[in-house]
């Protein structure tokens, strides 16, 4: 039985309002700007593996990523898994402000967010966040896909903890479509409380997903220890927040932190997925 959570002036689930639709936020581990060359030691290729297989289980309709890498050797790895999944993808590149093109070509390295989707993606953008006075130019993208319920709007971000971007973040999705439904899955390297996390849910009405299904629940997320023996995440930093379009209402069927599976590496040592965990939400919208 689904559980029903009703959120303050929006409708809960019912079994009459069909099967929700899976969300997923990953923050992949990449392992710097020189693992295109020298990231074996990291076991990159094995990770990315763990992921796709962990995420083919979950079984998520749509996978905002973050920190997806592109390299010579490696190649597109959101690419990748959305071909091991049989998604359609969307992908920007962030990068440094003065020196893309130098990083570049000498690393042959990029990285940036992803929108990873089982239901076809209609159109896209790709939207610069300000500078912010910071050396790393950050991006956000997203994908309006054709879900069951209507079209909806899924992006992916990674902001670092910087209010100012995190503003700038607000102003952008302030400009996409209010009359269709806004998930945004990301990283914000921001707790809960934080400044900038609370203004970009107020000026935007966004309901923290994971928070609304489990109130008090800590919902840690970083930062594991990627060979670590026992987890060691302490801190929640990974979201999707969401909420319905105008006139349209959303609720909330669960949410629980995801892709935390171990397996073994070679040298038989723990080997985590990624540096952090998974945070995936079960919704429903209401037109």
């Amino acid at each position: 039985m689904v559980c029903a959570i009703v959120i303050a002036g929006l409708v809960g689930v019912s079994r009459g309002e069909g099967k929700p639709l899976r969300v997923v936020s990953f923050n992949l581990y990449h392992g710097g700007v020189t693992s295109v060359r020298w990231g074996d030691g990291d076991l990159l290729e094995k990770r990315s593996g763990m992921v796709a297989t962990q995420l083919r289980q979950i079984g998520a309709d749509v996978i905002g990523v973050q920190e997806a890498s592109v390299g010579r050797d490696r190649g597109d790895v959101a690419a990748r898994v959305a071909a091991e999944l049989g998604y359609q993808h969307v992908r920007a590149a962030a990068g440094w402000r003065w020196m893309p093109r130098l990083v570049h070509a000498a690393l042959g390295f990029e990285e940036g967010p992803a929108v990873l989707s089982r239901l076809p993606i209609v159109s896209s953008q790709a939207t610069a966040l300000a500078p912010c006075g910071l050396a790393y130019r950050r991006m956000l993208v997203c994908a309006r896909v054709a879900a069951a319920s209507g079209p909806l709007e899924v992006c992916s971000v990674h902001t670092s903890a910087s209010t100012c971007e995190q503003r700038s973040l607000a102003a952008a999705l302030a400009r996409r479509d209010a009359s269709v439904p806004l998930v945004l899955t990301g990283d914000l390297n921001a707790r809960p409380d934080a400044r900038g996390i609370r203004g970009l849910r107020r000026k935007l009405g966004l309901v923290d997903v994971f928070d609304t299904a489990n109130p008090g629940a800590p919902g840690f997320t970083v930062w594991q220890a990627p060979r670590e023996s026992r987890p060691s995440a302490t801190r929640r930093v990974d979201y999707v927040l969401a909420r319905p379009g105008k006139r349209g209402s959303l609720g909330v069927a669960a949410s629980w932190i995801v892709l935390r599976t171990p397996d073994r590496g070679p040298d038989l040592r723990m080997l985590w997925p990624s540096d952090h965990y998974g945070v995936l939400a079960d919704l429903v919208f209401g037109r």
